[in-house]
C-alpha cells in the first residue's frame, strides 16, 4: 500500500508540471506531498506491525492498534472536511482557471496549456464553450469562435464556429 502511494504522490507531482498555470496557488503540491507522507508513516507502521507479529509482542501489537485506530480517525477527519470544503475547492479552482483563460491569446504559455488541456480532457471552456464568449480573446477575433482546441478530435473541418455546435 506504501508503493503504491508513493507512486500516486509521484505520479501527480509529474502531472502537476503540465497544469501549473492553472493551480497558480502554492498549496496545489500539497496534496501530493501528504500522500507521499503518508506513504512513508505506512511503510513505518508495517514494519513495527510485522515486527510485532513475528515477535509475538502484545506490547508491539497494542502499539501497532492505537497507530492503526488513530490513522482510522484521521482518515474520516480527512473525508468530513474534504466534504464540508469541495465547494470552496471548486470556486478556487474555476476562478483561476477563468484568470488563465481571460489571458488566452494563442500565443502565450499559458495559451498552450489552455489548448492542451482542452484536448486532453476534451472539454471547451470552465463548465462549457459559453465560457469563452466573455474572454478578450473572443471578443478580440470577432469571428464569433471559440479556439480550434475545443473541436472534436474526429471532427472533420472544424473551424471553432459557434454555429458548428456539434463538432465543438
Amino acid at each position: 500500500a506504501a508503493a503504491g502511494l508513493s507512486y500516486v504522490g509521484a505520479y501527480v507531482i509529474n502531472t502537476y508540471k503540465s497544469y501549473d498555470n492553472f493551480l497558480q496557488d502554492k498549496y496545489a503540491l500539497l496534496p501530493a506531498v501528504i500522500i507521499i507522507c503518508v506513504a512513508v508513516v505506512m511503510f513505518i507502521i508495517g514494519l513495527i506491525g510485522c515486527c510485532a507479529t513475528f515477535r509475538e509482542s502484545r506490547v508491539g501489537l497494542g502499539l501497532f492498534l492505537a497507530i492503526i485506530l488513530v490513522i482510522f480517525i484521521a482518515e474520516v477527519s480527512a473525508f468530513v472536511l474534504g466534504f464540508v470544503y469541495r465547494e470552496k475547492v471548486k470556486t478556487d479552482v474555476q476562478g483561476t482557471m477563468r484568470s488563465v483563460f481571460e489571458k488566452y491569446d494563442g500565443k502565450n504559455p499559458e495559451s498552450t496549456v489552455v489548448d492542451y488541456l482542452q484536448e486532453q480532457l476534451q472539454c471547451c471552456g470552465v463548465k462549457n464553450y459559453s465560457d469563452w464568449t466573455t474572454t478578450q480573446w473572443f471578443n478580440s477575433t470577432g469571428n464569433n469562435s471559440v479556439p480550434q482546441s475545443c473541436c472534436q478530435q474526429e471532427a472533420k473541418n472544424c473551424t471553432g464556429h459557434l454555429d458548428q455546435l456539434q463538432k465543438l
